[in-house]
């Protein structure tokens, strides 16, 4: 890979640790592996990963690059000849990374050892959508009709990818192929799926019209989903089976569902419980009395006692939101909201000062006065 950042190649700062290039490689490995990733340029990608991982994966090998740059890794650069020395290092290959491990707990493993991908069974991609709820929806459940688009094995080929295969004529059916370079550490070799089959190790004399070689073809597909109850924002649920068609007798991917839900005018969530604003006179507050009050259920009658203060929070048992279970079903709380007119007339001025002439308690006013 001449004239090329290795560091830039996997995203990572120079002074990058150990671990940290290890990570940026297998993530990048994982996006770009032609079994997972069939975009143009993928493999070449994937190889160039590889290549950058071989060096930057060695301590040794890494003290050198960063010594020598880019011209050290030139093949058949500069100085080329002179590099014999530096035999004893011997070759190296990618294929001294585990990929098995890599990839161990991604699409169910890819088995690495033989020779590219081989027909091996692989599960389907996952999908990921996110889905917007009205309040009420998210509360009681629903049902939603998503339109999203997955792959399905190719009805036009039946999923082969093409007419009349024969061994491929660039890895001679290994589904690898080895590139090496002469650099200042002596010949590095390194091992990647081939470009041309992708792995497979075998074309076709006439690929499919349709899906390309891909085995594979999108399609639009609306799929009626049954929304639980009491879901909130951020929370995912996972529809088995529904995602990616698996290539070669591979099971399918999953979709999963993740939610946002919209706000309500008058209700707000914690958790499974619902809590409510309410506004009352200065009167009421004294005075107490009886206020209708809207919950998800429909209408109730709160009775509040008089003296209620500001921020007096009322609670109804089992008013919230339903749970899986009796125990886990929420309440509503009412939060108590004293509202002092910012305007009167004349005759409720008169009385406020009536009111005010009889010396209304105020202790709490007390505890600060003794300051003065």
């Amino acid at each position: 890979m001449a004239k090329k950042d290795y560091y830039e190649v996997l995203g990572v700062d120079k002074s990058a640790s150990d671990a940290e290039i290890k990570s940026a490689y297998r993530k990048l490995a994982k996006k770009y592996h032609p079994d997972v990733n069939k975009e143009e340029g993928a493999a070449e990608k994937f190889k160039e990963i590889g290549e950058a991982y071989s060096v930057l994966g060695d301590e040794q090998k890494r003290k050198t690059y960063d010594q020598f740059g880019s011209a050290a890794f030139e093949q058949g650069g500069a100085g080329a000849g002179g590099f014999g020395d530096f035999g004893g290092f011997g070759g190296f290959s990618s294929a001294d990374v585990d990929l098995n491990d890599i990839f161990s707990d991604f699409l169910g493993g890819f088995g690495f050892g033989g020779g590219g991908r081989k027909n091996r069974p692989t599960k389907g991609s996952d999908i990921l959508m996110r889905v917007e709820l009205d309040f009420m929806e998210a509360i009681f459940g629903c049902k939603k009709e998503i339109e999203l688009e997955v792959t399905e094995k190719c009805p036009e080929c039946n999923g082969v990818g093409g007419e009349n295969p024969k061994t491929c004529s660039t890895c001679k059916g290994r589904g690898k192929v080895v590139t090496q370079a002469r650099t200042i550490l002596g010949v590095i070799e390194t091992e990647s799926v081939c470009p041309d089959c992708g792995g497979e190790g075998k074309t076709f004399e006439k690929v499919c019209s349709r899906c390309r070689g891909r085995k594979q073809v999108k399609v639009d597909k609306t799929l009626e989903v049954a929304i639980p109850s009491g879901v909130n924002t951020g929370e995912r649920i996972r529809i088995s089976g529904k995602g990616g068609a698996g290539l070669n007798g591979g099971p399918n991917g999953d979709v999963y569902l993740e939610f946002r839900v919209k706000d309500h005018p008058i209700f707000e969530r914690d958790d499974n419980d619902i809590i409510l604003e309410l506004p009352i006179t200065i009167t009421e507050a004294v005075l107490g009395c009886k206020k209708e009050i809207p919950t998800i259920n429909g209408s109730v009658v709160l009775e509040i006692s008089s003296g209620t203060q500001n921020g007096d929070k009322l609670k109804l048992r089992g008013k919230g939101i339903p749970g899986t279970n009796a125990f886990n079903k929420g309440d509503m709380y009412v939060i108590i909201k004293v509202v002092i007119p910012e305007r009167i007339d004349r005759k409720q001025k008169e009385l406020f000062k009536e009111l005010d002439d009889t010396k209304l308690d105020n202790g709490e006013y007390k505890r600060i006065e003794k300051y003065l």
